[in-house]
C-alpha cells in the first residue's frame, strides 16, 4: 500500500517520538556516539562534583609549611614540630576529601614531619666530646631556607615590568610627504628604447636620396620647443620616423646633449617601463 503523506514514510520505532525531530531539517542539539540528539534527555545525570572548582592556595608542601611557620612567627631554626605538624595535617585532611592525587604529595611531607618529630622524642645519639648532636630538623630547615630564597627571587622577577602585562609596544606610522624621486635611467634602457625607434623608422622609411645638412643645435631647440608647456613627453614621441634615420640620429644626439647640459631630465618609473622626458626644473 502506498501513501502520499511524507510523514508516514520511515516512521520511527515506538518510544523514539520524543527524541527524533518533528521536521526533517531540525538542527540537532548535540551528538551522542555519533547519533544526533534533538531534545534534552530526561534522565540526564550530573555528578555532584562535576562543577566543583578547587583553587590551589599553595604551590607545594614546602610552600604550605613555610606559610605556617611565617604566619605564627616561629623561628625557622627552632621549629615547634608538634604545632606545625598538627596544623599541616589539618590542611592535608581537607584536600584529601576533594583531590586525592594532589594530597599524595602533601602526605609525603606529612610523613617526613612525623618522622622528624619521632626522632626528636628519642634520646640523642652519642657523639664525641666537643661535637653537637645532629638536629633532626636540620635538613628540613635547609630546604625551607633555600625554597624561601627562590620564592623571594621569583617574586622580585615578577615585579619587573613585563611586556603585555605592564606595558605595550607602541607602533606609530609617520607619513612623510616627500617629492617622488624617479629612478635614474640606465644606459642599457636608453639603448633599448633607441633600438625600438630605429626598428619603427625602418618600417616606414622611403627610399629617397637627398642631401641635407642637419644641425645638432637646431634639433636641440626643436626638442626644447616640443617639451615646452608639457609636464612629461614619452621619449619615443621626440622622434619623427618619417624623416629618415639621419634626422633620428641627430635628434638622438641633440637629446643626449640636452641631458648632458642638464636642460632636460630622463625619468623612468620602474625597470622596463617607458622612458619620459621633461624640462629640467630651474629655480626662479
Amino acid at each position: 500500500m502506498t501513501t502520499s503523506d511524507p510523514t508516514e514514510l520511515d516512521a520511527p520505532p515506538e518510544g523514539l517520538e520524543a527524541v527524533l525531530p518533528a521536521v526533517v531539517d531540525q538542527v540537532a542539539l548535540a551528538r551522542l556516539y555519533g547519533e544526533p540528539l534533538f531534545a534534552m534527555p530526561r534522565d540526564l545525570y550530573i555528578p555532584p562534583d562535576a562543577l566543583q572548582v578547587f583553587l590551589e592556595a599553595f604551590e607545594g608542601p614546602l610552600d604550605l609549611l613555610l606559610y605556617l611557620i611565617r604566619k605564627q612567627n616561629f623561628n625557622i631554626l627552632d621549629i615547634p614540630m608538634a604545632a606545625v605538624t598538627r596544623q599541616y595535617l589539618s590542611y592535608v585532611d581537607e584536600i584529601r576529601a576533594t583531590n586525592l592525587e594532589l594530597a599524595a604529595e602533601y602526605l609525603l611531607m606529612a610523613a617526613m614531619l612525623i618522622e622528624i618529630k619521632s626522632r626528636m622524642l628519642l634520646p640523642p645519639k652519642k657523639v664525641a666530646e666537643g661535637e653537637e648532636a645532629e638536629d633532626p630538623r636540620a635538613e628540613l630547615v635547609r630546604r625551607l631556607l633555600e625554597y624561601e630564597q627562590m620564592k623571594l627571587a621569583a617574586h622580585r622577577l615578577a615585579e619587573l615590568p613585563q611586556y603585555g602585562r605592564d606595558f605595550l609596544r607602541a607602533q606609530v606610522h609617520v607619513e612623510q610627504s616627500l617629492a617622488p624621486r624617479f629612478p635614474d635611467v640606465h644606459p642599457i634602457d636608453l639603448q633599448s628604447a633607441w633600438r625600438d625607434i630605429l626598428k619603427r623608422a625602418k618600417l616606414v622609411q622611403h627610399h629617397k636620396i637627398s642631401r641635407e645638412e642637419l644641425s645638432v643645435r637646431e634639433h636641440m631647440s626643436i626638442v626644447l620647443r616640443h617639451l615646452q608647456g608639457k609636464r612629461f613627453v614619452e621619449f619615443a614621441d621626440l622622434f619623427d620616423p618619417t624623416r629618415g634615420s639621419q634626422v633620428l640620429v641627430v635628434t638622438f644626439i641633440a637629446t643626449l646633449e640636452l641631458a648632458k647640459e642638464t636642460l632636460i631630465e630622463l625619468t623612468q618609473a620602474e625597470a622596463f617601463a617607458p622612458i619620459y622626458v621633461r624640462l629640467a626644473y630651474t629655480p626662479n
